[in-house]
């Protein structure tokens, strides 16, 4: 049974907190219906990336980091053609360590190509081309952390 105060299942946070712990993420968050939870951890963030929709909690950080990173990330967010993170995680571009990309800049992708990897929860998750395209601009490096909307790959 779940003890919920006020609509809010502390239970649920509680879980997700520990799965924070037992894991290297920094951040995870959960949307169900209309209820959205975010747990974070405490700290400085690596990088700066624009609220996906919504308020969300705003993070401080360095000046310098904030105007290199905020127009990429903005420019990105508002083509029609990016492929957006569906979940928190780590994001590989290739299969092992070592090996060939999935994708590459100019490579032509059909709908349902993986096109990356997003590790999450120790849980290896294969990124499917959306629809069928060119591959014009790569956004995430590999083995890079990525935020749930997060555009990954421009595929036009």
């Amino acid at each position: 049974m779940s003890d919920k105060k006020h609509g809010i299942d502390q239970v649920l946070i509680r879980d997700l907190a520990n799965i924070l712990n037992e894991t290297d993420l920094t951040e995870i968050e959960v949307e169900q219906d209309d209820l959205r939870i975010r747990v974070s951890r405490a700290g400085t963030p690596q990088y700066v990336q624009a609220p996906v929709a919504g308020p969300a909690p705003a993070y401080a950080a360095p000046a310098a980091v904030a105007a290199v990173a905020a127009a990429p990330v903005a420019d990105a967010r508002n083509n029609k053609n990016a492929v957006t993170a569906p979940m928190v995680g780590t994001a590989y571009l290739s299969p092992a360590p070592g090996a060939r990309a999935f994708v590459e800049v100019g490579a032509t992708v059909k709908e349902g190509q993986t096109i990356l990897i997003i590790e999450a929860m120790k849980t290896m998750n294969q990124i499917p081309a959306p629809r069928s395209g060119k591959v014009t601009e790569i956004l995430v490096s590999d083995a890079s952390p990525v935020e749930y909307g997060e555009p990954l790959i421009i595929i036009e």
